[in-house]
């Protein structure tokens, strides 16, 4: 295919997949004006191309995308610029679908869609190749971010660690399970007796007050029975513990210190390693800060994914909580959802709490999946993303 003829969405996988499928030598994107003069959104789509080894031409042509006429007339010169073209009409608002039937009825160029639902390319019109054609095109994390004009920055955690400590997430998930209800507590103890100094700097030895202060006010004493279940499972070494004098200990490493200091890791890191069980995904991540400008600036804006994975040309999001799911919280993922995946995208909220009626609703009528307590409690996080996977919700329609 020389030149390939895409409708600009803002739905970023239908502005990139008919060039990944088919691999033509030029693109021509019909856009809006706000893109056909956006230098910078322009470049970051050539760039993205190149991070995915494709060697392509991009030209952008602006469009009044709401007016069929002036949309069938542009065709026709474009057609006439290049005319070993194909049409691709996945994206597009209706007036632009419309010229573009207007011109496959004049002029025998190959036209052809996607369908996110069965996840197969078909022929439109004059489009043989796109018969019924499976989509075999995978992509990555940050590929997600990349096609969205975004970045994907390191996060809390150094996943290329990771693997070395998958033996330790399911025996570190049992202790939490175990000592669930005071898991804040615990954490703020670890805290206290292994502060970190105003430079950043920190040792592996722990010692302090078998009673600390705790926040508003509060004392919070040794959690022995947590802190004895985390030598055990070797987290920390050399405890000592001296009732309501003293306590002292070593973390195994770095990487445990900082687990054990922070609330909502373990559970990040359940959900991390159970993605990975499963074998249905080509690429997990767990604390990937997208950058949603892709400019790395110190002001830019981001966010952090407690989980993300990949399927094929499907991303999956998963927030998980510790506490109770607040309704921000499930705005928050939707939009990230929508944002860097568009509507083929996945989401899930993963809460070591019992999600309420009110929630529940809310999550389902942003296409949401909830796995709470039960599920979790129950060994069912397996099942249950596999239903994510399985389970297209109610935005995959076409």
């Amino acid at each position: 295919m020389e030149t390939l003829i895409e409708l600009y969405d803002e739905r970023p996988l239908e502005n990139v997949l008919g060039v990944e499928m088919f691999r033509p030598s030029r693109v021509v994107y019909i856009c809006p004006e706000n893109v056909a003069r956006d230098a910078r959104l322009q470049e970051k789509l050539r760039g993205y191309f190149a991070h995915r080894g494709l060697r392509v031409e991009l030209i952008f042509f602006k469009a009044s995308v709401f007016d069929a006429d002036a949309m069938l007339e542009l065709l026709r010169r474009i057609v006439a610029r290049y005319p070993n073209c194909s049409l691709d009409i996945t994206g597009g608002t209706d007036a632009v679908l419309f010229a573009a039937g207007l011109l496959s009825a004049e002029a025998p160029i190959p036209v052809f869609t996607y369908s996110r639902r069965k996840n197969r390319f078909f022929d439109i019109r004059n489009a043989p190749f796109a018969a019924d054609i499976p989509c075999d095109v995978s992509y990555s994390v940050e590929d997600c971010f990349l096609m969205a004009g975004g970045a994907m920055r390191t996060g809390r955690v150094d996943n290329a660690v990771l693997p070395r400590y998958l033996a330790d997430i399911d025996p570190f998930f049992q202790l939490y399970m175990t000592h669930r209800r005071q898991w804040n507590r615990v954490v703020t103890f670890m805290q206290r007796i292994s502060p970190t100094t105003p430079e950043g700097g920190y040792s592996l030895s722990a010692a302090g007050d078998y009673t600390v202060k705790g926040d508003h006010g509060s004392r919070i004493s040794a959690p022995e029975n947590a802190l004895r279940d985390m030598e055990r499972i070797g987290f920390i070494q050399n405890l000592e513990i001296r009732p309501e004098e003293s306590v002292s200990f070593r973390f195994r490493d770095a990487q445990t210190r900082i687990w054990l200091r922070d609330v909502g890791s373990v559970l990040e890191l359940y959900v991390y390693k159970a993605c990975l069980d499963t074998g249905l995904f080509a690429d997990v991540r767990t604390s990937a800060i997208v950058d949603w400008e892709g400019d790395g600036s110190d002001h830019a804006v981001t966010n952090e994914l407690d989980v993300m994975c990949t399927r094929g040309v499907t991303p999956f999001f998963i927030s998980c909580k510790t506490c109770d799911v607040r309704t921000e919280a499930l705005n928050e993922l939707a939009i990230l959802r929508d944002r860097f995946g568009g509507q083929i995208a996945r989401a899930a909220i993963v809460t070591a709490e019992y999600g309420g009626a009110a929630m529940r609703n809310r999550a389902a009528e942003l296409d949401i999946q909830v796995i709470d307590l039960r599920d979790l409690a129950a060994g069912r996080i397996d099942r249950r993303l596999r239903s994510l996977v399985t389970s297209p919700g109610s935005r995959h329609m076409v």
